[in-house]
């Protein structure tokens, strides 16, 4: 099975995603519109045209890391 094209990791505690696209990372995401320019600087600029999205640890609207539970 072929790896996603584009993953979004999940929330580190700065509130930032990695991005990856085709196996490179292009930084660090501080929210949606980070994404999509990272997208755009790949090429991907209609969104219409972008491969589906591996978001781990979240979806899109997902910018904060989880507390872990008490005790």
């Amino acid at each position: 099975m072929a790896e996603p094209r584009v993953i979004v990791y999940p929330p580190d505690e700065e509130g930032t995603r990695r991005v990856r696209v085709d196996g490179v990372i292009l930084g660090r995401a501080y929210g949606l519109g980070d994404v999509v320019e990272f997208l755009r600087r790949v090429g991907l600029e209609d969104e219409a045209d972008w491969p589906p999205i591996e978001w781990r640890g979240g979806g899109p609207e997902v910018w904060t890391a989880e507390e872990p539970p008490p005790g």
